[in-house]
């Protein structure tokens, strides 16, 4: 145990050092303010329902701009943009430790490799807790502000929404950013990593435009990750509108969630497996 707490606060340091670290951070909640708010609420203020408001009218693209819709609509980016940022961290995080060298001198001179590996995947879940709570809190602040310009009421959503909300935005991105934890560990580098990571979020996307045409595809790609995750975001939408991209509802949020969570276990056993049995060299 105490490697493993030696492991996180040592994971957390760098992981806090890191410029990388930040940037992909930063750019998340910058996007999400963008298509979740200033699109929106151009949108609104423009009169206008097209493509930038996913169609919505203008009366419903105010509320989704209040405080009460914040669990709803911070959710919306994180099935592809979001989890691709994340994703882009997970393989960093992990990658970086082979081309800098540290894992083998990790592995040599401190704790076991399990405990340097669950340290780092705990770093990376801690990470992705915070970025959730962070982006709801910030998007509350800005629906407040909205909802005061606008002289609407700024009512709160419901806890259990809230909740339900917090944990959606936590299994979507905790999944994307296991998923590149992985990919770094096959490919031994970030570069490639993340090469594969955005190669595998586009061909997902491919793979479901042509289940609509060949059937026996469709059995694939209902429970690909990024179609579990999109699911979990797609169940907490109330508005209908124009489809945000990776926001789909193909599978139930049960089923969406049974998905993300048997995901994550298989990332994190492969992540855990692949740097005990194999040779860093």
């Amino acid at each position: 145990m105490k490697d493993l707490v030696a492991s996180v606060r040592a994971e957390t340091l760098r992981l806090r050092k890191w410029p990388a670290f930040w940037i992909l951070l930063g750019s998340w909640i910058v996007l999400n303010l963008t298509f979740v708010y200033i699109f929106n609420f151009l949108a609104y203020r423009s009169g206008s329902s097209g493509q930038m408001s996913s169609g919505l009218p203008r009366e419903v693209l105010l509320q989704q701009m209040m405080p009460g819709a914040v669990p709803e609509v911070f959710t919306q980016g994180m099935a592809m943009f979001g989890g691709a940022l994340m994703l882009i961290l997970g393989a960093l995080a992990v990658g970086s430790g082979y081309g800098w060298g540290s894992w083998k001198t990790v592995f040599t001179q401190g704790p076991s490799r399990t405990s340097a590996t669950a340290g780092t995947l705990a770093s990376l879940a801690a990470v992705v807790v915070l970025l959730v709570l962070a982006a709801f809190v910030i998007d509350l602040g800005v629906a407040a502000v909205i909802a005061t310009t606008e002289s609407q009421s700024a009512t709160l959503p419901s806890l259990s929404r809230s909740l339900s909300g917090i944990g959606s935005g936590i299994a979507i991105l905790g999944m994307w950013t296991l998923g590149g934890a992985l990919l770094g560990a096959i490919a031994r580098g970030p570069a490639l990593a993340v090469g594969l990571g955005l190669v595998w979020v586009l061909v997902e996307n491919l793979l479901r435009g042509v289940a609509a045409i060949l059937t026996p595809i469709k059995y694939l790609t209902d429970y690909l990750p990024g179609t579990a995750a999109g699911s979990l975001a797609g169940a907490m939408r109330t508005a209908k509108g124009d489809p945000v991209p990776g926001v789909l509802d193909t599978l139930t949020r049960p089923e969406s969630l049974v998905a993300l969570a048997i995901y994550i276990a298989l990332f994190v056993g492969g992540v855990i497996w692949l740097l005990r049995r194999r040779d860093l060299a």
